[in-house]
């Protein structure tokens, strides 16, 4: 393992750092494949017919997935913390989502209710799960190397993606060969991509230790319930609105997340249906198109993963984001298979860095002693971007008659948003406040 023991807190060994990574190994294949490669286009063309609205239909999914998450997060990152129980929550959250992603095999044409039921239930246990497992972050690394370890986690998680993706590609192909259609061999992908994330997430659980203490444990007199931590949560979260002041450098993060985790969240859940819909590719170009981006996304987080805590977290967010912007533009005059290629490595270099920096400087930011609370804020602005994002571009798509271009290109402006509020942040200036309050 590339992380050394010195770059870890006291007790961590390294084995539980890749009990950690793990979780991201086995919940890529999700994004990968459900999301991004497979299920958002059958979706579209095959549930949905390739109606008018299909990928208005799609975005509005998700969207309504990440709005389950904006309700539940905070009041799930209040129980963690006052219970000390971000791993059995993990657990819950990890069942739910296996269990879910193996029913979208019976979402055949016409099945709308069906897959937009499982999508939602997976998508935002998918998304609690990625928020409770950043939370250990902090608990693993030394603030000097938490960019490190989050960067190796990242890409750690993008072989999961590709093993995943590779699996689901073989078996499509063979399919193919057999004339077998689509209405076979996706569904088989979804149960597989399950599989997956069922196996590769047990060493997670056998090896990641919860070593938060409880802040409120039970037996102490207090409502434990999850109904209370609700209460609690919405209370700390209007506390937290009014203390915006004392963590202005985190609330900027926030900001500057909702602005360019949009467009990453457009791009993670319809670059395949751009590239069907713009370009012509089939289901198997599509997957070997992804398959790239994964790559080009762990040589991403495992690069800037080493480089972000000497070159600084704001200088590497920095410079994904203008990669990102030039990205949108490669992708909206991309006429030809050949300019769009060029486009999605660069957007998986772009997205494996980004989603690393981002998380690392949650964690520096947030107060030791409510670390689950503030990466459930975290998350609670990335499901706002993720509602914001793709049903911007599905707007702009219907609005446009299915100009897809046109909507790439919107997708451009959050990136330049993101940008310009990232400028506002003192890294510095905020780890000193989170210690304070601490």
């Amino acid at each position: 393992m590339i992380v050394s023991r010195p770059e870890l807190n006291d007790g961590v060994r390294r084995r539980e750092v890749f009990g950690w990574a793990m979780y991201d190994f086995a919940n890529s294949g999700y994004t990968t494949v459900v999301l991004t490669a497979v299920f958002n286009a059958y979706f579209v063309g095959v549930v949905a017919g390739g109606a008018d609205w299909a990928t208005l239909a799609w975005t509005a999914t998700l969207s309504l997935a990440s709005l389950v998450v904006m309700v539940l997060m905070p009041a799930i990152g209040a129980y963690a913390d006052r219970r000390a129980a971000k791993k059995r929550l993990l657990a819950w959250t990890t069942v739910i989502c296996v269990v879910s992603t193996a029913l979208l095999a019976l979402a055949g044409p016409g099945a709308m209710a069906l897959a937009v039921l499982a999508v939602v239930v997976s998508s935002a246990c998918f998304a609690i799960g990625e928020s409770l497992i950043a939370a250990f972050l902090p608990e693993l690394a030394k603030p000097g190397a938490i960019g490190k370890v989050s960067g190796w986690g990242w890409s750690f998680g993008y072989f999961g993606g590709m093993l995943t993706l590779g699996v689901g590609l073989a078996y499509v192909l063979s399919a193919q060969a057999r004339g077998l259609p689509a209405t076979h061999f996706v569904p088989v992908t979804m149960l597989l991509t399950a599989g997956v994330y069922a196996l590769a997430s047990l060493p997670t659980f056998f090896l990641l230790r919860e070593r938060a203490p409880a802040v409120d444990p039970a037996g102490s007199g207090a409502d434990d319930s999850f109904a209370a931590s609700v209460l609690l949560a919405l209370r700390r979260l209007s506390i937290a609105w009014r203390q915006s002041r004392q963590f202005e450098d985190f609330a900027s993060l926030l900001a500057c997340a909702v602005a360019y985790q949009a467009g990453i969240s457009v791009v993670v859940a319809l670059a395949a249906v751009y590239a069907e819909q713009v370009l012509g590719f089939r289901q198997t170009e599509t997957m070997m198109l992804v398959f790239l981006v994964n790559i080009a996304a762990a040589v991403g987080a495992f690069g800037f993963g080493n480089f972000q805590d000497r070159m600084g977290h704001r200088r590497a967010l920095g410079l994904t984001l203008l990669g990102w912007i030039l990205m949108t533009v490669l992708a909206a005059i991309a006429t030809g298979p050949g300019l769009f290629w060029a486009a999605a490595v660069l957007a998986g270099l772009c997205m494996g860095s980004s989603q690393s920096a981002g998380r690392a400087m949650a964690g520096l930011l947030a107060p030791a002693h409510r670390r689950a609370e503030f990466y459930g804020l975290w998350t609670f602005a990335v499901r706002v971007s993720a509602i914001l994002g793709p049903l911007t571009y599905g707007l702009v798509t219907w609005v446009t008659a299915g100009n897809h271009r046109v909507a790439i290109l919107s997708t451009g402006v959050f990136f330049v948003v993101g940008a310009v509020i990232l400028r506002r942040v003192d890294i510095e200036r905020g780890i000193r406040r989170a210690q304070d309050a601490s």
